[in-house]
C-alpha cells in the first residue's frame, strides 16, 4: 500500500494545488457548497482565493454540518508538559536547543503529582508533551508517566516526537490512546530548512508516524500544520488531505485536526506566510466542510475572542487552564514555555463562557472499560 507522501506526490503534486486554487470561480465554490459531500478537488476548491468573497456562506455551512454532528458539545482538555529538553534545533520552535534558558525534566513522581493538580480542576482529558531528548525523555519514561497517571483521567494522549510502531504499541499498552502529531509543514524542502539539526530532520518518518500509530492500535489520532510556514492554501489542503486519506484507509480509528497559527516564543523567527484572520477562518470552516465529523481542536494559542467565535464554525475541542511550562502547578516552574499563549482563561472560566454562548462544556466523552479511575 502506498503511504501518504506517495499518494500526495502521485496524485496533488504542489504544481496541480497551485493550479486549481488559483483557477477556481465563485460559481465552483457556491457548487461545492451545496454538495452533500465533498472530495479533495472540492476542499481545495473552498481553500481558494475565489472563496474569500463567500466567507459568510461557507461560514454558515459550516455552522449547519457542526450542529448536525456535534450539537453544541465542547470537549475540554489540558497539556502536561514533563520535559522541554530538546536536541532538535527547529527555528521556530521554543524548545529549539540552540536557545539558552533553563530547562526542567520532571521525575514520573512529580508528573503524577502535576497531573493531580489537573484532575482536581475537574478535567478528565489530558494530553503529555515533551521535547525530543530519547535519552531523558524515552518512549519507556513517558510510558511510565502514562501508567501512573491513568487512573486519574478518562483519556490519556501524548504530543511527542515520533516513534516507531513498537514504541506506539508500548503507549497503547500503558494507557494511552490518542497521539497527535503536527507534521508543521507538507513542504518538504522547507520542511528540511526549518530542521537543520536533530532526529526531528527525518521529514518521512514523522510524516508516517499517525499511520504507525494506528496500526499500533492508538484509538485516536490528531493532525496539523504550523500555519505561517508555507503558503496557506498548501498546508491547508494537504493537512486536511491527509486526515481524509487516514479516515479511508483506518476507518475504525477517529481522526482529528488542530489548527495552531505561529505566535511568539522563546528566541526569534520571521514568519514567512502569516495568516490574518479572516484567511484562518475560510481554512476552519472548508475543514469542517470537507471532514463533518471530525474534530477541531483549537489551542490557547488562539485569543479567547476568536476561539469564542469559531466554535460556532467547526471547532469542537479546546484547551483551558492551560500552562506551556513544565511544571507550575505543583511544582517550582521557572522554565518558559514552548510558546506564548493568548487565551489564559481557567476550565472554570471557559465552561461558564461556552454556558454563556449556548455550549456544553464536556469533561469526558470516553471511558475505557478495561481501567477503573480513581
Amino acid at each position: 500500500m502506498e503511504n501518504f507522501q506517495q499518494y500526495l506526490e502521485n496524485n496533488w503534486p504542489r504544481e496541480r494545488r497551485s493550479r486549481i486554487a488559483a483557477s477556481a470561480t465563485e460559481d465552483q465554490v457556491r457548487a461545492v457548497l451545496r454538495k452533500g459531500y465533498l472530495q479533495p478537488a472540492d476542499f481545495l476548491t473552498l481553500l481558494s482565493p475565489a472563496a474569500a468573497p463567500l466567507l459568510e456562506q461557507m461560514a454558515q455551512r459550516a455552522h449547519e454540518l457542526t450542529l448536525r454532528y456535534f450539537g453544541r458539545a465542547v470537549n475540554l482538555f489540558t497539556p502536561l508538559y514533563v520535559s522541554d529538553y530538546c536536541t532538535n534545533q527547529c527555528r521556530y520552535c521554543g524548545f529549539n536547543a540552540n536557545n539558552k534558558q533553563p530547562r526542567r525534566h520532571l521525575s514520573p513522581e512529580e508528573a503524577y503529582d502535576e497531573a493531580k493538580a489537573i484532575a482536581d480542576m475537574g478535567l478528565q482529558h489530558i494530553l503529555l508533551l515533551t521535547g525530543d531528548a530519547r535519552k531523558l525523555s524515552s518512549p519507556e519514561y513517558i510510558a511510565e508517566v502514562a501508567r501512573r497517571i491513568k487512573p486519574l483521567f478518562a483519556s490519556v494522549g501524548i504530543e511527542v516526537y515520533s516513534m516507531t510502531e513498537d514504541e506506539y504499541r508500548l503507549m497503547v499498552e500503558s494507557g494511552v490512546d490518542s497521539m497527535t502529531m503536527f507534521q508543521e509543514t507538507y513542504n518538504p524542502e522547507l520542511y528540511d530548512w526549518l530542521h537543520p539539526v536533530g532526529p526531528k530532520k527525518d521529514y518521512a518518518f514523522r510524516l508516517n508516524a499517525p499511520e504507525r500509530a494506528a496500526r499500533a492500535g492508538m484509538r485516536s489520532l490528531g493532525l496539523g500544520a504550523l500555519l505561517g510556514l508555507d503558503e496557506c492554501e498548501q498546508d491547508a489542503f494537504a493537512t486536511g488531505l491527509h486526515a481524509w486519506w487516514l479516515l479511508r484507509h483506518y476507518p475504525g480509528v477517529d481522526v482529528g485536526l488542530s489548527i495552531p497559527r505561529i505566535c511568539s516564543h522563546e528566541g526569534s523567527f520571521d514568519i514567512p506566510h502569516a495568516l490574518d484572520d479572516r484567511r484562518f477562518v475560510q481554512y476552519v470552516t472548508a475543514l469542517r466542510c470537507f471532514l463533518p465529523r471530525s474534530s477541531i481542536t483549537c489551542s490557547s494559542r488562539e485569543s479567547a475572542f476568536m476561539r469564542d467565535h469559531l466554535i460556532p464554525l467547526g471547532v469542537t475541542r479546546v484547551s483551558a487552564g492551560v500552562s506551556t511550562a513544565v511544571g507550575g502547578r505543583k511544582t517550582h516552574a521557572d522554565n518558559s514555555g514552548q510558546f506564548d499563549i493568548t487565551d489564559h482563561r481557567s476550565v472554570e472560566q471557559m465552561i461558564a463562557d461556552l454556558t454563556k454562548n449556548g455550549y456544553q462544556a464536556v469533561i469526558k466523552d470516553w471511558e475505557d472499560p478495561t481501567l477503573t479511575h480513581a
